[in-house]
């Protein structure tokens, strides 16, 4: 491993320690650059008393579990697969600005099973110093049922979780930021798998088209397309452009837009 500026090393061996002291933990794993980084850590420090989980359910895009076991392929972890479903939760469904806290509840409910059937000591997620800024109810559901964020814990921001990632050797050091597809539909709007399908395959249209950062935010039958801002012209070249209006209409959208903006975490709120 490649040596560390000293302000980062120092970060990362309080990163260690902390993961180190929890003895055994479940580590709440997306596939993302933040829940891998201290999968990867606790994997190092803590061996077979690390355990990865994901939970699936209707608003994880399939894209995302592949990436999820190659990722743990990778780091010599097996990823445990749970299966949740929140659509059967009438508070998630109605989509106001509590959703995310009842996601939450409803994953860390579930991996308190899986940490008390293995014996484990902890749940631990990857929530950063950069996150605690933003509209994250989730948060507060994790903090409610004692989930530690070690990142957060060692004073750990994005930069900091992406260099890190970089020296350790994870494949998705530089992966776009990704959120569930429930993040895509507008508050107010009732989310349904049908949606949710509708702004899965909308995305995975764009991602073939070798655009890189991609949301399409859902505004009853609109789409609204965010792009990195430095994407932007490539979205609109005319025969991309012409493609993407047809592929998204024959989803189902009715209208087509492009936010000039570019994007952006927390473009849907």
């Amino acid at each position: 491993m490649q040596s560390l500026e000293p302000a980062l090393q120092s970060k990362y061996e309080h990163l260690k320690k902390l993961l180190q002291d929890l003895g055994s933990v479940v580590v709440a794993f997306s596939g993302g650059v933040d829940s891998t980084v201290v999968l990867k850590v606790a994997v190092d420090v803590l061996g077979e008393s690390a355990k990865a989980v994901i939970a699936t359910s209707p608003t994880l895009p399939a894209s995302e579990l592949n990436d999820a076991h190659q990722l743990c392929e990778a780091i010599g972890v097996q990823l445990e697969v749970v299966k949740t479903d929140q659509l059967k939760i009438k508070a998630f469904v109605q989509n106001d600005a509590t959703r995310c806290f009842h996601c939450k509840t409803d994953l860390y409910q579930l991996l308190s099973s899986v940490r008390r059937v293995a014996g484990f000591q902890s749940i631990v997620d990857g929530t950063n110093v950069d996150d605690i800024g933003e509209d994250r109810p989730g948060i507060q559901a994790g903090k409610q049922l004692g989930v530690r964020s070690p990142l957060f814990e060692a004073n750990c921001g994005k930069s900091d979780i992406r260099h890190l990632a970089q020296v350790l050797g994870l494949a998705n050091w530089n992966k776009p930021a990704a959120a569930c597809l429930s993040s895509r539909i507008s508050r107010g709007i009732p989310i349904t798998k049908t949606l949710l399908s509708r702004v899965e395959k909308a995305e995975s249209f764009l991602l073939s088209e070798g655009l890189m950062q991609v949301r399409v935010r859902l505004h009853g039958e609109m789409a609204r397309i965010e792009v990195g801002y430095w994407e932007i012209s490539k979205l609109v070249e005319s025969g991309r452009r012409i493609r993407v209006l047809e592929a998204l209409k024959e989803i189902g959208f009715t209208t087509v837009t492009i936010d000039l903006e570019g994007y952006r975490a927390g473009g849907g709120n």
